[in-house]
This record gives structure tokens, sequence and C-alpha cells, in this order.
């Protein structure tokens, strides 16, 4: 029987390049947003979520994290995985796989805040014995984020669309039920990207879902949306 999981892996190593002219200093997810890193909130909500472990998959500036996790996590709620250099988001998944207790685990991005349901996540990625199921958001003129197709009525992943300009669609919100073992069983190198040699190499296979969400979403990548981030997270 599957569990719904209590262990979340946060991905906080990207180097932030288009973020560096609003802070220029530190990673991405510790960028202030009223006087809090912005990862705080995205804990916070994981919490509401019944995640109480965390796995923080760190690497540019790690070391900024170190004094906020002292205070934002009891020592026993939260551990890290520090990436030797750049692996790319699926070589942090792997990496981090190894301090995840259970088999399913929830990723998400410490620079993306998105109010999902997990109950809803959990009962479609149990039912499917899907190996991944993502979060999807629907957005209209959308021109930073790809695509991502399913059928209606199960939610199986279809395909993927490249970065273009699209009226409306459903984009990957970076949040993911992942079955560890499935994932671990491709042997993948160790440095790739979850999202291109992960998600859009084998959803051909037919064991990958995705949940429409309807959830506040902001990914703050680029200066607009950081600035955005101030006046509309709370």
């Amino acid at each position: 029987m599957s569990i719904q999981p209590r262990e979340a892996i946060i991905l906080a190593g990207g180097l932030g390049t288009r973020l560096r002219s609003a802070v220029p200093d530190l990673p991405k997810c510790m960028a202030p947003v009223k006087g809090r890193p912005f990862v705080a909130y995205v804990l916070d909500y994981l919490r509401q979520q019944h995640i109480s472990r965390f796995i923080f998959a760190l690497g540019y500036k790690n070391e900024a994290f170190l004094d906020f996790l002292k205070t934002a996590c009891t020592p026993d709620a939260y551990t890290i995985s520090v990436e030797p250099e750049p692996l790319g988001t699926g070589g942090a998944v792997q990496l981090a796989c190894a301090e995840v207790k259970g088999n399913n685990v929830l990723v998400v991005n410490g620079d993306t805040f998105f109010r999902f349901d997990m109950d809803s996540m959990f009962t479609l990625h149990a039912q499917q014995s899907s190996a991944c199921t993502l979060a999807l958001k629907k957005m209209v003129h959308i021109d930073r984020y790809g695509v991502v197709e399913t059928e209606k009525d199960t939610g199986l992943v279809t395909g993927f669309r490249e970065k273009q300009y699209y009226e409306t669609g459903n984009i990957n919100g970076g949040v993911y039920l992942l079955d560890k073992d499935m994932f671990l069983q491709k042997k993948l190198p160790e440095k790739f990207s979850f999202e291109k040699d992960y998600l859009e190499r084998f959803y051909a296979e037919k064991k990958f879902y995705g949940v429409v969400q309807n959830g506040f979403f902001i990914d703050i990548g680029i200066p607009e949306d950081y600035l955005r981030a101030q006046q509309e997270l709370d």
C-alpha cells in the first residue's frame, strides 16, 4: 500500500543568474521577501501539507542556508545534501534521494511557491502507481514556460511542448510526487536535468501523471516576479 509522504526534497542549489541584479549575494531561494527568506514561505506551506521532514539539496553559496536552517527547523526535521559541483536538477534530486527514508517523496523548487493540494496529488499518484506525479498550473499568455499535455480523464502525461508563446496551457509547477525506487532504477548519470532527461525522456512509458491545481503560483526566477512576491506573499 502506498503511503502519503511526509518528506520533501527542496531544490535550493540554483545559481540564480537572472536574479543577480536584484539579489547579488544570495542563492535565489534565500532572497528576502518582507524580511524573511523566500524559502521560509515554501517551508510554511509544506508544513500545512503535512510534510515534517526536509532534505535541502544545496549547491551555490550553501553556507548562506546554515544559520537559517538552525532557526527554521528542529535538528531532527531536516538534513542537507550538498552538490560537490553543479549536477543539474536531476543530479541534485538523485543525490538527495540518499537521505530519503521512505519511497514516495515530494520534490519542490525552493525558488517557486505553489499552493498545491497534496491530497489530490497523492490520490492520483497512488491510484495509478505513478512514477512521478506533477502539479500543473493553468496559465494564459505563456512565454516563460513550456506546456505539459495530459489525457483529460486520467491525467496521464502525453507530451511536453517547448517554451514559446501559448495563449493558454498547463505548465509544470515544479512540484512532484516521486517514486524514489522507480526513479533510481533508471540509473541516470551523475549530472542531468530532471525535466529534460527524466520527465521528457521517459514520459512515453506512461508512468507520469499530472494534476491541475488552481492555487497561487509564483516563480522568483526573474526580477519582476521577485518584486511581485514582495506584494503578494503573506
